[in-house]
C-alpha cells in the first residue's frame, strides 16, 4: 500500500483533493486529521509558534493506530492522509511514502475558510475574526510554508482548478 500524505494549510483545499482523487483511484481510502482528536492538541497557534512549533506535541496514537489497521487489512492500494504536517510528526513519519503540499494562497485559503466557516456571521464578527487571523494566527499559516511545504516531496499550484489539482497529484502518486 502507498501512503500519500496531502498537506496544506487550513482551506487550502486538502479535504476537497483527496474527496476527488478517491472518486478517481480504485481501492484508495482515506484518514482525516481533522476527525480526530489528539492529546497535546495545539490550542494557541500563535504561542506554539513562538514556543519553536514542536509537531511532535499532537500525540497521533489514533492515526497512527487507524494507519496501521489499514495496513494490515491489505484491502486498498493506496491510503490518502488529509494530514497537515508531511513528514514533520515523527510517529506517522515513517509510515509515509510520499507527501504532497497543496501550496495554496493565503487569501485564497482565507477566502475559503471565511466563505465556509463564516457562512451566517455578521460582518462584526468576520472583521473580528480577520483581526485574530492577522494579530495571532497567520503566523502559523506562515510557518506551515516555511517547514511543510519544503518537508514535502511534491509541491502543487493550490491557485489552478481542482481538476488540474488532482490530474497532477495522481500522477504523482500512479509515478512512485
Amino acid at each position: 500500500m502507498k501512503i500519500i500524505a496531502i498537506a496544506a494549510v487550513t482551506a487550502g483545499g486538502k479535504t476537497t483533493v483527496v474527496s476527488e482523487i478517491k472518486k478517481r483511484l480504485p481501492r484508495c481510502a482515506s484518514l482525516h486529521f481533522d476527525d480526530y482528536s489528539f492529546e497535546g492538541e495545539v490550542e494557541d497557534f500563535h504561542r506554539w509558534v513562538l514556543d519553536g512549533a514542536d509537531y511532535d506535541v499532537w500525540n497521533l496514537s489514533p492515526l497512527k493506530s487507524d494507519i496501521e489497521k489499514m495496513i494490515s487489512s491489505r484491502e486498498y492500494d493506496y491510503l490518502l492522509l488529509d494530514y497537515p504536517f508531511a513528514y514533520l510528526n515523527t510517529q506517522i513519519k515513517d509510515y509515509i511514502d510520499c507527501a504532497v503540499f497543496i501550496d495554496t494562497p493565503l487569501d485564497i485559503a482565507m477566502a475559503r475558510r471565511v466563505l465556509r466557516d463564516m457562512k451566517d456571521a455578521s460582518a462584526d464578527e468576520i472583521r473580528a475574526e480577520m483581526e485574530i487571523y492577522l494579530n495571532h494566527a497567520r503566523i502559523a499559516y506562515v510557518h506551515m510554508l516555511d517547514t511543510v511545504l519544503p518537508s514535502s516531496d511534491y509541491v502543487v499550484d493550490g491557485s489552478k482548478n481542482l481538476e488540474n489539482i488532482t490530474s497532477e497529484i495522481i500522477n504523482i502518486i500512479l509515478e512512485k
